[in-house]
């Protein structure tokens, strides 16, 4: 089974993690997958609804700063940073798009 994290930190990796997302997907649809954006691709991810936002997961830190808020069905963690390293040691593969 793949278990895999694409983080975006930028608006220009948001749109690399989506297109890989989506690439991931149709060839391994079981594959377990979380987009963890954070700093600028937060904003970018909101601003812009994707099909697979699904997968996303928004960094609460850069909700706070920014004073922005997520619309239902969107799941935050609360630092992408403490996310990331907790999937890590769970054994879930890192990818930075």
């Amino acid at each position: 089974m793949v278990r895999l994290l694409i983080h975006a930190p930028t608006p220009a990796s948001l749109e690399r993690a989506r297109r890989n997302l989506a690439n991931l997907l149709k060839l391994a649809p079981d594959a377990q997958v979380e987009l963890v954006v954070n700093a600028g691709a937060v904003a970018a991810a909101l601003d812009t609804p994707h099909a697979l936002d699904t997968h996303l997961r928004v960094c609460a830190n850069t909700l706070t700063a920014t004073a922005r808020t997520v619309p239902d069905g969107i799941a935050t963690v609360p630092a992408a940073v403490l996310h990331l390293a907790e999937r890590q040691a769970q054994g879930w593969s890192y990818l930075r798009a």
